[in-house]
């Protein structure tokens, strides 16, 4: 389905991405310790023999400088920082397996980064070990990582399969050499299709490639070029991102002249042509910029309704609980969340004296739960129901808001429920919005920007 560029633009507006509700700028420093460990306990106790429990690990390192990158990362070329940081990764780890009254069942574990494979192969394996010889991994279980192109080896694909890891994300962002140049990620083709072919002889079920769109010095006959490359490669899932310009939380975005970003019209045909082309070469599209193959785990689960999300993007996998490991890691106990430190002294300092070094987090209500699950539905199911109880926070705040969407052919609804239409899954992180109570009734209390636009 063509989306109008006037639709486009309408809806291109500063929102969250809602991997979390509510989002991390309501979270609260200094959080409770004792608190979040108590949460931690009953939170395991409900779920790990249920579910089991996610992990993430967070490889913040990486040996040059994305300018276009707004994640937590540590750029250096010492590959000696990698035996401190493991030893304060295991460490925090077993700060969290005394607070379990068993061996956690390990369903899904990511490991994001930085750059994971910045790591040699030894080094994974020894802290993989490390981390799961004190769990019991899920017979049901997806383990997946992040790798560069250009230092993904075949001994990395072959220590972690060896580990259970049938799933790999290659960050490429664009083909073209000169989009390459000016973002400082040089990485040639060839290189990328290497990466892609280990994986696959060595046995890999699924791999990812990640786009980006908005970056500079794009044009509408580059990206053509990035996208019938990447999909030469017929990866089994892409994601296509909005190349997220905040350049007053993330300093490398300040390295290249804002005159060289595509203009907002531009941007929208960038958006446009990749939808089109993504789907008339057979891949279908998950929502919020994911992309799958018929034959892959995520196209199945959004068909038979067990798609979930959580800070690691969509997923298969709906556990109970969600442990974050290193810097910057964010957890989700269901009823809570909690964010490490962000810088590596600190992450450093505080796990050596014993103590979880979380910092910032937030305790949901039973009105934040209920306004998380409408959120979760719309943004993996396309639908969700309305409850009786939350009648009157409905009518104030999120009909208003349906009632625009609807105007314009995203959302049909009434007062039992929404259904997203077709044209409404190119806006899902707006219609999302609807039911998020905290920035609509705070929507205009501070003009500070915090979120990226939606398209």
């Amino acid at each position: 389905m063509q989306v109008s560029i006037d639709l486009l633009q309408k809806y291109n507006v500063p929102v969250p991405r809602y991997t979390s509700y509510p989002t991390v700028p309501v979270w609260k420093d200094g959080i409770d310790i004792t608190q979040w460990k108590s949460l931690v306990q009953q939170r395991f106790q409900q779920t790990n023999n249920v579910d089991g429990i996610s992990l993430y690990i967070h490889l913040p390192f990486c040996e040059s400088l994305c300018t276009y990158c707004g994640c937590n990362k540590k750029i250096t070329t010492n590959h000696s920082v990698e035996e401190e940081y493991m030893q304060a990764l295991i460490k925090e780890w077993q700060l969290y397996l005394q607070l379990f009254s068993e061996k956690p069942v390990v369903r899904e574990l990511h490991l994001g980064g930085g750059t994971p494979t910045f790591f040699s192969p030894a080094n994974l394996q020894r802290l993989l070990h490390a981390i799961l010889k004190g769990a019991v991994i899920h017979p049901q279980h997806q383990f997946s990582f992040e790798g560069h192109p250009n230092n993904t080896t075949k001994d990395h694909l072959k220590a972690l399969y060896d580990l259970g890891f049938r799933r790999v994300s290659y960050g490429v962002q664009d083909h073209d050499p000169e989009v390459q140049r000016i973002i400082n990620r040089i990485q040639p083709f060839e290189n990328v299709q290497r990466a892609v072919e280990d994986a696959r002889a060595v046995g890999y079920q699924s791999v990812n490639v990640d786009l980006i769109y908005g970056l500079p010095l794009q044009t509408i006959e580059r990206m053509q070029n990035t996208i019938r490359q990447t999909i030469q490669l017929q990866p089994d899932r892409i994601a296509f991102y909005s190349y997220a310009h905040v350049p007053w939380t993330s300093r490398g975005q300040r390295l290249f002249d804002e005159n060289d970003l595509p203009s907002t019209s531009v941007k929208m045909q960038l958006y446009r042509l990749g939808k089109e082309l993504f789907t008339r070469n057979g891949y279908v599209d998950i929502g919020m910029d994911h992309f799958a193959l018929p034959e892959d785990e995520l196209y199945k689960a959004r068909e038979e309704g067990w798609l979930y999300r959580n800070f690691m993007g969509y997923t298969t996998q709906r556990t109970g609980m969600l442990i974050g490991l290193g810097v910057s890691s964010i957890s989700d106990a269901g009823i809570g969340f909690a964010q490490n430190h962000k810088t590596i002294h600190e992450y450093y300092e505080v796990v050596a004296n014993g103590e979880l070094p979380v910092t910032k987090g937030y305790f949901l209500n039973e009105e934040d739960s209920a306004f998380r699950r409408y959120i979760l539905d719309v943004s993996c199911n396309g639908k969700t129901d309305f409850k009786e109880e939350h009648s009157e926070l409905l009518r104030v705040y999120t009909f208003p808001e349906l009632e625009k969407l609807e105007a314009d052919g995203l959302v049909e609804w009434d007062s039992t429920g929404i259904d997203i239409t077709p044209l409404g899954r190119h806006f899902i992180r707006n219609i999302c919005k609807a039911f998020d109570l905290h920035l609509l009734r705070n929507e205009n209390a501070s003009a500070k920007p915090m979120f990226s636009k939606a398209i």
